[in-house]
This record gives C-alpha cells, structure tokens and sequence, in this order.
C-alpha cells in the first residue's frame, strides 16, 4: 500500500496521494508555485497510520498548483406549489487545481 493523507482546506477534507490532480477552493497562489499543506488530518506511510487531533504534528503535503478554474454551473430551483412562485438560481466556484507531489 502506498502513502497517503487526508488534507484539509477551504473547509473540505481530500484524502491524496503522491500524483494525484485534486481540484479544491480557490486558493490565493500563482499558477507554477509549489506550496506546502500543513494541516493534515492523518498520514500513512503505507504501514502506520497517525492520526492527528487534530493535526498531526510535523507532518506536510507538498503541492504544485497547476491552475485557476471554474467548476461546473450549479443550478438551484425553488418552487412553491400553487403560488405561481418559481426561481433558478445559477452559481460557478472558482477553484484551484493541485497536483500533490510529496506526502510527509
């Protein structure tokens, strides 16, 4: 079994492995950069798990961020029945894409 973690940013959990391309909440970084996620929830070296409580102590993620995006249009649609009353509502997150290249 390989390494991994469980990340936390934008107020999300993401579990990640070493290569993997992993869209989150838009993040205040260039594109090209390479940053380091301090807040790790737990790590796995492939054989112990450390759970942290909640961080675990000393350990990181490094990621490259690859791009700024919009994720897909979200639709909501109220209706109220026999009122005549409707609304659509159409909304778009901006989002960052991380590629995860180490886990520590």
């Amino acid at each position: 079994m390989e390494a991994y973690a469980i990340i936390e940013t934008g107020g999300k959990q993401y579990l990640v492995k070493a290569g993997d391309k992993v869209p989150v909440e838009l993040l205040g970084t260039e594109a090209g950069k390479e940053i380091a996620i301090d807040s790790v929830l737990a790590v796995s070296d492939g054989k112990d798990l450390a759970i942290g409580a909640p961080f675990v102590k000393g350990a990181a993620v490094t990621a490259t961020v690859e791009k700024h995006f919009r994720g897909p249009k979200l639709v909501s649609f109220y209706k109220r029945r026999r009122k005549g009353s409707a609304k659509k509502i159409g909304h778009r997150q901006e989002q960052t894409l991380l590629k995860i290249v180490k886990v520590a």
